[in-house]
């Protein structure tokens, strides 16, 4: 099989991300040892649809989610469109392949009091100015967490206000700073200069060292679980209550899709579904019993 070539494939010429490529392998390696296992193949090159039609109800019956099983199916189908690339099939056995019905996914975003609330309770050393620009910086920008934490001191230009962002495969874009936000830098940077680290990251921990994904989950679920009693609290809320926000106070979708570095409209229109604050305050200016007992 051509498993290596293939990731090497991913990295250098489609600059996919470690993660990306991470989650490909385990896919990869699931479906050949599913082949090997139920079907005695060795060689996933030389199956045909009924194959892969089994081992997707096989996945459903580890009760993994649509979501994930599609996943999974999407790697394989990028695996034999470059078998096909390279000339070692001639077809996909996934071409006529339909994608499992997913039911959205309802993320309720974080209100702005909330968010506000979160800021006050930060500590006055190192790890409380580091944690708070973390949370203020996702909520600011709409940046991912990923990207958040491979932002590099030269990436940050404030006489332009401006921050250079590395988004999915390594595609860079200009995301802009707001004032608040460009205060909680330097008051960061005091603290951060006193660890003398060689590093170039913005984050690091209190070793000097680049700060890792779990670090930033940490941070997010901890603070806000001392202010909100929603269900889902990570870095990613935060970044649908950026979008959110923005929409329910009259940015313009367009240029949220361009700060959240959506190569689609499709993608930043999703958070037009759900305008909670503004919904819940329009129902209770408006309904007629709210109306009578004012």
């Amino acid at each position: 099989m051509l498993f290596k070539n293939f990731f090497d494939y991913l990295i250098k010429e489609r600059n996919y991300s470690d993660n990306t490529v991470k989650a490909y392998k385990k896919d990869l390696n699931t479906f050949s040892n599913f082949c090997i296992s139920e079907l005695k193949k060795n060689d996933i090159r030389d199956i045909d649809y009924t194959v892969i039609r089994n081992w997707i109800v096989n996945l459903s019956e580890s009760k993994l989610s649509p979501l994930t099983i599609n996943r999974k199916i999407s790697a394989l189908s990028r695996y034999y469109d470059f078998l096909i690339k390279i000339d070692e099939i001639n077809e996909s056995p996934l071409k006529n392949h339909k994608r499992l019905k997913v039911q959205p996914k309802i993320i309720i975003p974080f209100t702005e009091e909330e968010v506000y609330n979160v800021i006050d309770v930060f500590d006055d050393d190192f790890e409380g100015k580091r944690n708070m620009l973390m949370v203020e910086m996702l909520y600011s920008t709409g940046i991912r967490r990923d990207e958040l934490i491979n932002i590099k001191i030269d990436d940050i230009f404030m006489d332009e206000d401006l921050i250079k962002v590395r988004g999915k495969r390594n595609k860079e874009r200009l995301v802009p700073l707001i004032t608040s936000l460009k205060k909680s830098i330097h008051k960061y940077l005091i603290f951060r200069d006193q660890l003398n680290s060689s590093s170039k990251n913005l984050f690091l921990t209190s070793k000097g060292l680049k700060i890792g994904p779990s670090l930033v989950y940490r941070v997010v679920k901890k603070y806000f679980s001392k202010v909100s009693t929603k269900v889902k609290r990570s870095p990613h809320v935060l970044r649908h209550s950026f979008a959110s926000h923005l929409l329910n106070n009259g940015a313009d979708i367009n240029s949220i899709k361009e700060i959240l570095g959506h190569s689609s409209l499709a993608s930043t229109q999703i958070y037009t579904k759900i305008k909670l604050p503004k919904i819940i305050s329009d129902y209770q200016k408006n309904h007629p019993r709210e109306i009578k007992k004012e």
